[in-house]
């Protein structure tokens, strides 16, 4: 570390360290970005390789020539525990979502469409037969009038028959449905391919920012450290410590100066616990949205399941077509009484709701492994939220250790102010 953060090397020893590190550095930080850009952000395989090259080469000349730049791109690596990092942790979170349950849920909505319609096929199919029913009913009934009107001899219809229009052809109905099913698979298939389009490319902007934004807070902050005095410099170090031993002081560091933390220790200030309160609260709100879209995928399966359990256990509903028809003539009338025979005839049908030719697609359950993933980053943003404030101590030893005499001088500040406070 003494090599890595010294501006410029002793020798040519430390010249040849310098560089192996880097190269190591570089190796592994172009790997996962090669892995980052082909299945995180679904690159091609080509162009994330040219990208993660080429991103390697130039890191490796800026982090071996550039002093200034080692201590950035150090300081990035805990920055990735504040928020910035819980931002790139968020977008992977949501589209991992997106990209595996929405399928998912949107699977589960077309069986319970499938079901819809094979319902619908299956009892129009059965409606329409019941109209032959109805036809035959009419046909004997019309026969029945025929004979009566025959034997009263007094009026006879030109025909007996009642007409109908029945349409025997159930082609049309099957033909509509099916354009119908058709058009929304095709609606469905047509939200699908856009939502996940727009959470690529809203996870690529996100990423892309959240990265440049992570080097920006990293060059504020050193900018900040070396130009500030006071800027992030409330910490008990060891050469504030050595002030105070000479200057017979050390009383001033173990008074009841409550603003004074050592960096290495665990304690929270009172305003670094309430900032991790309303982090943690931010965080809840941007997680709900995504326990949602979970929630909505354990639904769907929930409502795909029943439908098509339900569906093979509707029973057929038993129709029946009662006609009693009778006819007296008043003896006063007719001298004799004619012989007339009633007319009460039954007819049965059943309409079916279901049958095993419909192909219906078995719904989809969630899957578990996507669940462990977000469960396991969310747990992981939720540490973040408390590990930001010891990343920032962590960025404040590193500034330290790359630029000893401006830390010296802020250590004299320090001590300066605690004398003149007492």
């Amino acid at each position: 570390w003494s090599v890595y953060s010294k501006p410029v090397p002793a020798n040519s020893r430390e010249l040849w360290t310098l560089f192996l590190q880097c190269s190591c550095i570089t190796t592994v930080i172009g790997g996962l970005f090669y892995n980052w850009m082909f299945a995180s952000l679904e690159y091609s395989w080509h162009l994330s390789v040219a990208m993660a090259t080429s991103f390697s080469l130039l890191l490796l000349l800026t982090l071996f020539l550039v002093h200034p730049a080692r201590c950035v791109f150090s300081m990035i690596m805990p920055t990735l525990g504040t928020k910035q990092g819980r931002k790139l942790l968020l977008s992977t979170c949501v589209m991992i979502v997106v990209v595996n349950i929405t399928p998912n849920i949107i699977s589960n909505i077309k069986t319970i469409l499938q079901v819809i319609k094979c319902i619908c096929k299956n009892s129009s199919e059965s409606l329409l037969n019941s109209t032959a029913l109805l036809e035959t009913a009419s046909w004997e009934f019309g026969n029945a009038i025929q004979e009566t009107a025959h034997l009263i001899n007094i009026y006879k219809p030109m025909n007996g028959h009642f007409q109908f229009s029945l349409l025997k052809n159930s082609s049309l109905v099957y033909q509509q449905m099916h354009l119908a099913g058709e058009k929304i698979g095709r609606d469905f298939l047509a939200v699908e391919v856009l939502v996940k389009d727009s959470v690529r490319t809203g996870n690529k902007l996100v990423a892309g920012f959240s990265m440049l934004y992570l080097c920006f807070e990293s060059s504020w902050y050193l900018k900040n450290y070396l130009t500030n005095l006071r800027f992030d410099n409330f910490y008990i170090t060891k050469k504030l410590e050595r002030l105070a031993v000479d200057g017979k002081a050390a009383h001033l560091l173990v008074g009841p100066s409550k603003n004074l933390i050592r960096p290495t220790g665990l304690r929270l200030s009172r305003e670094e616990a309430m900032l991790c309160v309303v982090r943690a609260m931010l965080l809840t709100v941007a997680l709900m949205l995504v326990l949602v879209v979970v929630a909505m995928d354990h639904f769907a399966f929930s409502v795909a399941d029943t439908a098509v359990r339900k569906a093979d256990q509707f029973s057929e509903v038993p129709v029946a077509l009662s006609i009693k028809y009778r006819v007296r003539i008043l003896p006063s009338l007719f001298k004799v009484l004619q012989p007339f025979q009633d007319f009460e005839r039954s007819y049965h049908h059943h309409l079916i709701f279901s049958s095993a030719r419909c192909k219906i697609s078995p719904p989809t359950p969630p899957n578990p492994s996507v669940l462990l993933v977000v469960g396991l980053l969310s747990f992981i943003l939720y540490v973040t939220v408390f590990l930001e404030t010891y990343a920032h101590r962590l960025c404040r030893k590193i500034a330290g250790s790359f630029f000893e005499t401006w830390e010296e001088k802020r250590a004299l500040y320090l001590y300066k102010k605690l004398s003149r406070s007492h």
